[in-house]
């Protein structure tokens, strides 16, 4: 497999982490900008999602890129890709 055709598999993020209390499990907070239909006013919204870290590598604070893949379980549907 090729990088373009992991990249079309599913979304890739940026985000920070906010936990990393589960096993092989961290949550991972990602901001996002968006522009208020009416007041045009740029609002920034953060969602969290639960992503996979084999052997817990990732702590608290890091930014880490994350990618789509399938379903590992009910809410956990990213992996970690790289630390930064």
């Amino acid at each position: 497999m090729s990088t373009e055709q992991e990249n079309n598999q599913g979304r890739v993020l940026r985000g920070k982490v906010v936990a990393s209390k589960m096993t092989d499990t961290i949550t991972v907070a990602v901001e996002r900008y968006v522009k208020h239909p009416k007041y045009k006013k740029f609002l920034r919204r953060t969602k969290k999602f639960l992503v996979h870290d084999a052997g817990n590598t990732a702590k608290v604070g890091e930014t880490v890129d994350i990618k789509e893949v399938k379903p590992i379980s009910k809410r956990k549907t990213f992996e970690l890709v790289t630390k930064k």
